[in-house]
């Protein structure tokens, strides 16, 4: 492993063990409550179903399966954070989008370049596999734009995908909207996170 790499993920590393510590702080019961997690008290586990994969949290520890040494810090750092943060509020029904998120103007431009950007510039000519993707994450397909869905990211976080095809005057481009009751779970910084896992995903499902 590259010397920057291992510094990446020492640095990944931290916020996750902050958050393994302020897991622990928490009630199972309150947990499911407010997030509508599945948790099986004779094993201590949380089950989340994120996008179409199952991870599965062990309380107190805050470790997250255990059996699949892949994953990566960033996620499960998301994942604690969704439980840790969890405010049992619905969505309305209606989308957001980044910049009505508390400080989102703040770090539009980041998630721009690091989300949106790439997804346009990965599906532009690859629409064919996008949808695909779309329908292996069982995505609602809406009447938006050129092409776009409805996403179930968590339980109750839904990610709206919204696609304008390019022509010989305009570039492809691409919206990445939320459920309006996403601010009551991640904050701006972890949004990105979120358009990151979602990128991911989409692209393993394309080409799977």
């Amino acid at each position: 492993m590259k010397p920057e790499a291992v510094t990446n993920k020492r640095k990944d590393k931290i916020p996750y063990e902050y958050y393994k510590e302020e897991f622990k702080k928490l009630n199972p019961e309150s947990i499911c409550q407010n997030s509508g997690v599945e948790y099986d008290s004779n094993t201590s586990t949380f089950k989340l179903k994120l996008l179409n994969d199952y991870h599965y949290i062990s309380y107190p520890s805050g470790n997250i399966d255990e059996d699949n040494p892949k994953i990566k810090y960033p996620l499960k750092t998301l994942l604690l954070r969704y439980l840790i943060n969890c405010k049992d509020i619905s969505t309305s029904g209606n989308m957001i989008n980044y910049k009505d998120v508390p400080d989102g103007n703040l770090y539009y431009h980041n998630f721009y370049g690091r989300c949106i950007l790439r997804l346009s510039k990965t599906f532009k000519n690859k629409i064919e596999l996008l949808i695909s993707a779309m329908e292996k994450l069982n995505a609602e397909k809406l009447e938006l734009g050129d092409l776009s869905y409805k996403i179930k990211f968590l339980h109750n976080i839904d990610v709206y995908v919204i696609i304008w095809l390019g022509d010989e005057e305009f570039e492809a481009s691409a919206q990445i909207l939320f459920s309006d009751n996403v601010p009551y779970y991640f904050s701006a910084e972890d949004l990105a996170f979120v358009g990151d896992a979602l990128n991911d995903k989409l692209v393993a499902l394309a080409y799977s």
